[in-house]
Parts: C-alpha cells; sequence; structure tokens
C-alpha cells in the first residue's frame, strides 16, 4: 500500500464514520492539512507510527504479503549495475553461479565489488532470490557468499557490516 492508496482507504473510512477532516485529525493527534493532503493523494510522506495511529483510530489494518509474482529483472538489473564500466560484461549466468558457488569468475573481481558497493537493496535482494530458485541454492548461503565478497573487497556500505 502506497500513500495515494491509504488517502483513499481513509477517505473512504472517515466518511464511513461520518466523521469530518478536521475531527479525525484531532482523534489522531495529527494536523487537518496532513489529512486533507493524505486524501488528496499529495502528501509526501507520513511516517509508519503516524500512519498506524490513524489507521488504528479508524480501524484499518496493514497487512503484508509477498508478491505473488516478484519481479524477475534482479539478475539482469545486477548484471548491468556491475558492467557499466567494464568492457566486459559479466553476463547474468556468471553473476548467478558466482553468487550460488562464492566463486567469483576470473577477471570478474571489479565487477563483483561494483556491484556490491553500488547496488540498490532491492535489486540485491531480488538478484539474491533469482540466483537461488535458478541454482537451487539457498538464499541463506548467497547471502552467505555475498556478504564474504563484501568483506574481502572491504566494501564501505554499512548493510555488509
Amino acid at each position: 500500500m502506497n500513500l495515494q492508496e491509504l488517502g483513499v482507504a481513509v477517505r473512504e473510512r472517515r466518511e464511513a464514520l461520518g466523521l469530518s477532516q478536521l475531527q479525525l485529525a484531532k482523534l489522531a493527534n495529527l494536523s487537518r492539512t496532513t489529512i486533507v493532503l493524505l486524501e488528496r493523494g499529495s502528501l509526501k510522506d507520513l511516517g509508519i507510527n503516524k500512519a498506524m495511529v490513524l489507521m488504528d483510530v479508524i480501524g484499518l489494518t496493514l497487512e503484508t504479503h509477498p508478491l505473488l509474482h516478484p519481479p524477475k529483472q534482479g539478475l539482469v538489473m545486477a548484471s548491468r549495475m556491475a558492467s557499466v564500466s567494464y568492457r566486459e560484461k559479466l553476463s547474468t549466468t556468471e553473476l548467478a553461479l558466482a553468487m550460488a558457488t562464492g566463486d567469483i569468475p576470473h577477471k570478474r573481481q571489479a565487477h563483483v565489488a561494483t556491484l556490491l558497493d553500488e547496488a540498490p537493496v532491492s535489486v540485491l535482494v531480488s538478484a539474491v532470490s533469482e540466483a537461488a530458485r535458478q541454482t537451487s541454492v539457498p538464499p541463506k548461503m548467497i547471502w552467505a557468499n555475498l556478504t564474504k565478497w563484501a568483506h574481502h573487497f572491504q566494501s564501505p556500505r554499512s548493510v555488509w557490516c
């Protein structure tokens, strides 16, 4: 659920409860402006704590579940990000196998270091998930390989500490 979807749900529930925007704002300890912007879909950020209080006040719940069809571009995106500065490309096959075995292909150390230092975490998560499915290696082992590489290359990212 994003803020626009939350705004629609809040407006529908508020109206069903017969509350004005001002009444809801007072009940949730928010400003009326926040409620107005949320319901319009133009609020930039609310924060999870405020959103949870608001939802609790009007009887909405937040449910989480894995995507039924997760994106399948993690290895492609990771391969591209790892290869952007290099003449020779790190293929998705090479990357998946390396992630699964922990063995970096010959002349691909710089690619892997770049990937570990620069790829968005969401791309890494997706790539690990795909590599695990393709190679039948548990994701936990793949994460261990990535962490080992990060320490070897002395990656400055806090995610690897």
